[in-house]
């Protein structure tokens, strides 16, 4: 676990930059061992057992891997909604039909070919699994910075939606404390290929 203490700089920017050091230590073998792992450990909530619509994100480069976990949601018969970067920073959404149908989209990331269901798709999902690089005891979500889940998040709230908020990440990322800033919303649930953490904080 990477703690406060062992980050000089103890602002979201500075534990970015400590968390995406550490992935960027991490073999292709490392990557693919977690992401089964971490497959098999999400596929066993409740949450996406009982899930018709799960709105996802294909991993790229070092992330905690979801290809598998996508590809298992889509042959249990699940709607999986996958994220389009528009260019203000907010997400569309598309429809996973396997990898033949993912396109390289901007920043290097893998999005769905096919029609655009626009922003307030999300809001019919189920389940949403949310990308990140650490979940405080909280339930507090660190992200990249972009802003595209907090807009997620919102929207949800607007909307009166409230699908289940996992957050995939590695093990050693579930750390002492996340700053914390007024937007921030708490996740329900973390799963690593180590297990599952639950928040009761959580709304």
């Amino acid at each position: 676990m990477i703690r406060s203490a062992d980050v000089p700089d103890r602002s979201k920017a500075g534990l970015r930059r400590a968390l995406l050091a550490v992935r960027a230590g991490l073999t292709s073998d490392d990557v693919r061992e977690s992401e089964a792992a971490l497959g098999r450990r999400a596929l066993e909530l409740p949450e996406l057992a009982e899930a018709r619509t799960v709105a996802a994100y294909v991993s790229v480069g070092s992330e905690p891997g979801t290809r598998a976990l996508l590809d298992a949601l889509r042959a249990r018969g699940v709607r999986v909604l996958l994220p389009v970067l528009l260019p203000d920073n907010d997400l569309d959404w598309g429809t996973y039909r396997g990898p033949d149908h993912l396109v390289r989209a901007a920043k290097g990331l893998l999005e769905p070919d096919g029609e655009r269901l626009g922003p307030e798709a999300v809001t019919a999902a189920d389940a949403v699994l949310l990308p990140g690089l650490a979940v405080d005891g909280r339930g507090l979500r660190l992200g990249r910075g972009g802003g595209s889940y907090d807009r997620v998040l919102a929207r949800l709230d607007r909307a009166g939606a409230d699908p289940a908020r996992i957050v995939l990440l590695y093990d050693d990322e579930v750390v002492a404390r996340v700053p914390e800033e007024p937007h921030d919303h708490p996740v329900h649930a973390v799963v690593t290929p180590g297990g599952v953490r639950r928040f009761a904080a959580a709304p």
